[in-house]
């Protein structure tokens, strides 16, 4: 039996900061001399990223009046962990909500009621009773859905997510999943010197990305069937991509070395998942890559021989949102199925996404136009 992801919606919050407005506040916060300063905007420019969301207004202000961020020259005394998750809980649920009912409208044959299982995401905020409760009720799901928590997996969480919905449709035939990937990247900022701080600090977005699974696809348009997955690990990478609960938020480490290690991982991730299939990496012309940062769409692209052009939708993604985690390759992944055109009915799609391990996640996808 094969499950289809039917749709996906998407939300952000209300702040659209262009990135050169949040390197200046960057270098304000950290204090930086104006040789700092200057290599700050460089790392900026060269990140692919014209702007940001986020749940905060503050990094669209230069000169203080914040509103979480103390009013100081220093931001100090710097918010705390219990801070962030107060934004967090406040924040979260309607960005979910609006995500799903993008989702939702995309299906008028599906009503909330018919859901049969809910599945969260994210890596930036938990507490309980959760989100996925406060979903139940906001959107008026069955009381009776299958609730199912996928936390603090990083980016590549939403790969996770897909994978129990593909279990559970082809379970029970009539299962109905939506799966909401929710992430408040930028409630985690540090305010440090040190590069994989500055890196982190460079990428990262808030957004939410909902999408149905089921074992039917959907009645109208274009649909994508779940045909395969593989995992693979890059242990030698564990201490260049992680993320780790400190006194004053989550801290990411994201090392300059990334790259080097998906470059060293990413054909035999490719090769694992293709080698029980009828299937070629030539035979495939479509791709949902997560943009991890520019860097990686690049090393991805000259290892396994793909142009701009096969990556257009991740750069479209990296260009207008930045990194937002889990939700960022569902992002790509509906752009790529807004593309779709009946002539492409069958057409395999390659998805990949990275984080913490280092762990590399691949997913064949296929083409069904109703």
């Amino acid at each position: 039996m094969t499950s289809f992801l039917c749709a996906i919606g998407t939300a952000n919050p209300p702040h659209r900061i262009p990135q050169p407005q949040i390197a200046t506040f960057m270098a304000n916060a950290l204090q930086l001399d104006e040789a700092g300063t200057r290599k700050l905007r460089a790392l900026y420019r060269v990140s692919g990223i014209g702007q940001r969301f986020s749940v905060l207004p503050d990094y669209a202000r230069e000169n203080g009046d914040f509103t979480f961020f103390p009013n100081t020259p220093d931001i100090e005394p710097f918010p705390s962990v219990g801070q962030r998750m107060g934004v967090y809980r406040h924040e979260a649920l309607p960005l979910s909500v609006a995500a799903a009912r993008d989702c939702l409208r995309q299906l008028p044959e599906l009503q909330p009621a018919q859901i049969t299982h809910l599945i969260t995401v994210s890596c930036t905020g938990m507490y309980a009773p959760g989100l996925d409760i406060e979903l139940v009720e906001a959107l008026g799901l069955p009381t009776s859905v299958q609730r199912t928590c996928v936390n603090f997996m990083g980016c590549y969480a939403a790969f996770n997510a897909l994978k129990l919905a593909d279990a559970f449709c082809r379970a029970d035939a009539n299962a109905r999943v939506l799966l909401i990937c929710t992430e408040l990247c930028t409630i985690h900022f540090q305010k440090s010197r040190e590069d994989d701080h500055l890196v982190s600090n460079a990428l990262f977005g808030d957004g939410s990305a909902a999408a149905v699974v089921q074992a039917r696809p959907a009645e109208q348009g274009p649909s994508l069937a779940l045909e395969a997955f593989h995992c693979g690990l890059e242990p030698d990478g564990r201490a260049d991509m992680a993320w780790h609960i400190n006194d004053f938020g989550f801290e990411m480490t994201l090392s300059s070395y990334v790259p080097r290690m998906i470059q060293k991982g990413i054909r035999q991730l490719t090769d694992g998942l293709l080698q029980n299939l009828p299937l070629k990496l030539s035979d495939i012309h479509a791709f949902a890559i997560h943009p991890g940062g520019r860097k990686i769409l690049e090393t991805i692209e000259q290892e396994l021989g793909l142009t701009n052009h096969d990556n257009r939708f991740a750069y479209q993604v990296l260009r207008e949102y930045g990194n937002m985690s889990s939700a960022t390759v569902l992002f790509v992944l509906r752009e790529l199925l807004a593309s779709l055109t009946p002539a492409e009915s069958q057409e395999p799609v390659l998805s990949f996404a990275f984080g913490p391990g280092l762990t590399l996640e691949a997913m064949l996808l296929r083409v069904h136009h109703a």
